[in-house]
């Protein structure tokens, strides 16, 4: 059995979750999340905790186990407190801008990109150089993130570009320092 999959979810009280199979309803103060059940696990629901087991010890049951749970988690937290991600942007002249609908990124090409913001995401610049993506799904919050990271991803000679906060880039030694 997984260990993750054993740890029932504990609902905090703002929390309302409805299972009407395979749809899975989870209701809280900063929003709305829905998801599919797997048919290979069950789910018991009492006022305060989501249990998930599995009727089957076979290898697929035991993978849906662990991971149907961290999902529902990830669904709770989500409403709850929501999901940040966090990018800055190194390199002279390298800045973002963004509005509701949009973040533009002038990060060394000629002309600036511009990436739509998804529905339910909300992007905001700090110091024309620190990016924050919040939402309730943590699945796109770091979807979105990984995509404006793909945008200039930090290089290893000058470190310029862009990089989750706290992520340490492995610099090499250019040319001159070979000797």
């Amino acid at each position: 059995m997984s260990r993750i999959g054993k740890a029932p979810v504990t609902l905090p009280d703002k929390v309302k979750v409805t299972f009407s199979p395979p749809q899975l309803k989870v209701q809280g103060p900063k929003g709305a999340l829905s998801m599919d059940v797997s048919p290979m696990v069950q789910l018991d629901l009492d006022d305060s905790h989501v249990r998930v087991s599995v009727p089957k010890s076979d290898r697929k049951h035991k993978a849906m186990h662990g991971l149907m749970r961290s999902l529902i988690q990830n669904m709770v937290t989500g409403v709850t407190d929501g999901f940040t991600k966090s990018l800055e942007i190194q390199g002279v002249g390298y800045r973002a801008e963004a509005d509701a609908a949009r973040l533009t990124l002038n990060v060394g090409y000629s002309n600036p990109v511009v990436m739509p913001v998804p529905e339910g995401l909300t992007v905001e610049v700090e110091k024309n150089t620190i990016i924050h993506v919040r939402g309730i799904d943590k699945q796109k919050v770091g979807e979105m993130a990984a995509r404006i990271r793909r945008v200039r991803k930090p290089e290893p000679y000058r470190g310029k570009g862009i990089r989750y906060v706290g992520e340490a880039v492995r610099r090499k030694v250019g040319k001159a320092g070979a000797k």
